[in-house]
Formats: C-alpha cells, sequence, structure tokens
C-alpha cells in the first residue's frame, strides 16, 4: 500500500483515475491547487472516480453524494465543497 496525490480541476464534475478500492484520506490545497490524497494499492487495475465540486451557495443535488471535503482559494474569497458520486 501506498499514499498517492490527485490534484483536483476546479470543474462542475471530474473524473479522476486511481487503483480500485482507492481509500480517500483528506482534500487540501498545496500549492494553490486542491489535492486528493489517497491510500492505494499499486498492484490492481484503475478505475475513474467521480468527484463534483459546489462554490458555497451554489445550488447541489438532493444527494450530491460523500462528503470528501473543503477548500478555499484566494485567501477564503472562494470556497468549495467536494463530493464523490456512488458507484451505482
Amino acid at each position: 500500500m501506498r499514499i498517492y496525490k490527485y490534484t483536483l480541476d476546479c470543474l462542475d464534475e471530474q473524473i479522476v483515475l486511481m487503483p480500485i478500492g482507492a481509500k480517500i484520506l483528506c482534500l487540501q490545497i498545496q500549492n494553490d491547487i486542491p489535492c486528493v490524497w489517497a491510500v492505494v494499492d499499486t498492484s490492481v487495475g484503475h478505475e475513474g472516480r467521480v468527484f463534483s465540486t459546489y462554490g458555497t451557495g451554489h445550488e447541489t443535488p438532493k444527494y450530491p453524494g460523500i462528503y470528501i471535503g473543503t477548500y478555499q482559494l484566494h485567501n477564503g474569497a472562494l470556497v468549495f465543497h467536494v463530493f464523490e458520486k456512488e458507484k451505482s
């Protein structure tokens, strides 16, 4: 097992390729870029994980998914909340 970092874009929705079963640890800003850290098994295949980002005050679906974390940009002027869509 290893801990890997995955960068996120400030998009409504994006797919991030991660090893199957990756366990997300946290979401933080590093060098002004939102990043997710996860414990991964590098011996398994990869899957696309779908992340949605919502700004504070923006409309969200009734159930946006699993809450991952919140990050701030521009000294807190912009605040975003990240959720992972559950697999069907």
